[in-house]
């Protein structure tokens, strides 16, 4: 089976129900301030990962933490997820900057972000 392999696991976004709240404690727990703040969507760099809070979910609807692996070819990776039995949530799109997102789930029901940066 011919697969390109993942960056790994760079990217987590967590729904919160009060950013402001959220903020405070994410940058206490990680030790720096926000790269991003806005009022839909603040954004911390960290030892190499981005952690990033979404207030009321955002427009994915989150419920719970969402890890996103980066991955060279997002498409690509799409086609090997679905093939191997998973399902696409959300298609391929650009948020911003040429980054690509994409949300797959496993025969569990279990999401899994994509992110692939040009």
């Amino acid at each position: 089976m011919t697969s390109s392999p993942t960056q790994g696991i760079k990217t987590v976004l967590h729904p919160v129900s009060d950013l402001a709240k959220a903020k405070k404690v994410y940058a206490a727990l990680l030790g720096v301030a926000p790269v991003a703040d806005d009022s839909y969507y603040v954004g911390f760099e960290a030892a190499g990962q981005h952690i990033g809070l979404v207030p009321g979910g955002g427009p994915q609807g989150l419920t719970s933490p969402l890890a996103y692996w980066h991955v060279a070819d997002i498409e690509a990776k799409i086609a090997e997820v679905t093939a191997a039995g998973g399902t696409l949530t959300e298609a391929a799109h650009d948020v911003g900057g040429g980054r690509l997102v994409a949300t797959v789930t496993d025969p569990d029901g279990n999401a899994l972000g994509l992110l692939q940066d040009q």
